[in-house]
């Protein structure tokens, strides 16, 4: 029996899940009612793929900025050290259809961007480590499975 842990994805059996895929993967309620949801969208099968780090890397800051076009809870974007997917972490929100629709949508962003945002030693720590194309190939890949996307387990 494996020992349970106080992070939710490490509890997570990631030899059942099936990439990609889009799930809640924790609810939290602050102390003065504020409700935070966080979403794990996984892109790559775990232990089988992983995102290039300039393609993650590219898609992270377009998926950062972008996705507050399309929703006005957003949190937070963040990368997995694993390289398979992001969290997206959302507050006083929790209307699945409308994450789900606010992703497509900002992927479909993605596919039509012409540069990635603060893709400059300004604004970003490694300004050497992108790839707007490897960050539109995701995209395509992860928009061209839409249809699965709520099914997180595998037979």
């Amino acid at each position: 029996m494996v020992q349970k842990m106080n992070v939710e994805s490490f509890n997570l059996d990631h030899t059942k899940v099936k990439a990609p895929y889009i799930r809640l993967a924790g609810v939290t309620e602050g102390a003065n009612g504020d409700v935070i949801h966080k979403y794990d969208l996984r892109l790559k099968q775990p232990n089988k793929a992983h995102m290039e780090m300039p393609a993650l890397h590219s898609l992270e800051h377009l998926m950062a900025e972008l996705i507050r076009n399309h929703h006005n809870s957003v949190v937070d974007l963040s990368p997995m050290g694993c390289q398979t997917g992001f969290y997206l972490t959302v507050i006083n929100h929790d209307n699945f259809d409308e994450i789900l629709d606010a992703v497509e949508q900002t992927l479909n962003d993605v596919l039509v961007a012409t540069e990635v945002p603060a893709c400059n030693e300004v604004q970003c720590g490694w300004a050497a480590s992108h790839s707007l194309e490897g960050a539109q190939a995701l995209a395509r890949e992860m928009l061209a499975k839409k249809d699965e996307w709520r099914e997180v387990f595998g037979e």
